[in-house]
């Protein structure tokens, strides 16, 4: 980091992240987020790439990523080679998960939808033993 760049203090970038303090540590600790610069005494300080660092975590996070997925995704690669294939084998894993996860939101979807029109007085007769029954 230049000494003529501005740098912020984590307890700066926490706030304006909307971050506690604990997670950005917690964040370096686990290697999802580069170490910083440390001044004066072992204090930390970070440049504004640490927002467009913060930001990809938490849009990972948001995706469904685990954190061992997205210190993979940061860390786990041979850095020469482009970004598709250096994520790949974890996107296709992901995708995989997703698709289960897409049929079994549908499956959810089509009994709840059922449920709504049935028309049966007990759960006994709405058990789907045949194509007559509601659920």
């Amino acid at each position: 980091m230049n000494l003529n760049e501005a740098t912020l203090t984590i307890g700066e970038v926490a706030q304006r992240a909307g971050l506690r303090a604990s997670a950005i540590r917690y964040y370096e600790d686990i290697g999802v987020l580069p170490p910083p610069e440390r001044v004066y005494g072992g204090h930390r300080r970070y440049s504004a790439r640490v927002f467009q660092q913060l930001a990809f975590i938490q849009l990972a996070q948001r995706a469904g990523f685990s954190m061992a997925e997205i210190q993979t995704l940061v860390s786990g690669f041979d850095e020469n080679a482009p970004l598709g294939v250096r994520w790949r084998s974890l996107a296709e894993q992901k995708l995989a998960e997703l698709e289960e996860l897409i049929a079994r939101a549908q499956g959810m979807k089509r009994i709840l939808e059922d449920g709504i029109r049935c028309q049966c007085l007990n759960l006994d007769e709405c058990i789907p033993l045949s194509d007559t029954n509601c659920l």
